[in-house]
């Protein structure tokens, strides 16, 4: 579905995409100001993107990490996961600047919530990973703990310092959505035991 929906979005003309953000995407300062009118934007900005890169990088956290999860879960009560896990993250990212207008989309605060349950359940699970050494490529099995847990502290550091930089800043500038995604993954680690335990298992 992601897919799909981008590729609608790059069909549309720059007006017709700002509408088509401007209807589905997160925008903090419309939600604040209209929580009755906006509440589903928590799940349809998941499933929008910013560009090419930002669509690609979801969807190979996605397909590397979401599989296990899925196996683990089972098919609806994964999804219902997963969109459980984005509504969070979009929130958390909401709380930190509520009066903003600038757009929160994209499904990395979802796949954050897989991280999160990821890391709880498969810790030592090796991860292929890409290395780049000079002008050589290798590729090396890096512990799943490593790498989450790398993706985790990167964004508390990120986070925290994009809220000084916002302080320092009388105007508002775009990026990534660190907040989302610790958010996510916080809520992701959450979740992750409960829907289990609602398995009986």
């Amino acid at each position: 579905m992601n897919i799909v929906i981008f590729l609608h979005e790059v069909s549309l003309s720059n007006g017709q995409l700002e509408q088509f953000f401007q209807l589905y995407a997160l925008i903090p300062r419309e939600f604040t100001n209209n929580l009755a009118g906006e509440w589903t934007t928590l799940f349809t900005s998941q499933f929008l993107h910013g560009g090419w890169w930002h669509l690609i990088s979801n969807m190979l956290y996605l397909w590397i990490f979401g599989n296990n999860i899925e196996e683990r879960l089972g098919h609806f009560k994964y999804l219902i996961f997963y969109l459980s896990c984005g509504a969070c993250a979009a929130l958390c990212q909401w709380f930190i600047g509520m009066n903003s207008a600038i757009p929160s989309l994209g499904a990395s605060g979802a796949i954050a919530g897989v991280l999160g349950a990821y890391l709880l359940w498969f810790p030592q699970a090796k991860i292929k990973t890409l290395v780049f050494l000079g002008f050589f490529v290798t590729i090396i099995n890096v512990p799943a703990v490593v790498m989450i847990g790398l993706f985790f502290i990167q964004n508390l550091i990120s986070g925290f310092a994009s809220l000084q930089a916002s302080a320092n800043m009388s105007v508002e500038t775009g990026g990534v959505a660190y907040w989302a995604h610790i958010g996510g993954f916080v809520f992701g680690m959450i979740f992750a035991p409960l829907f289990r335990l609602f398995q009986g298992e």
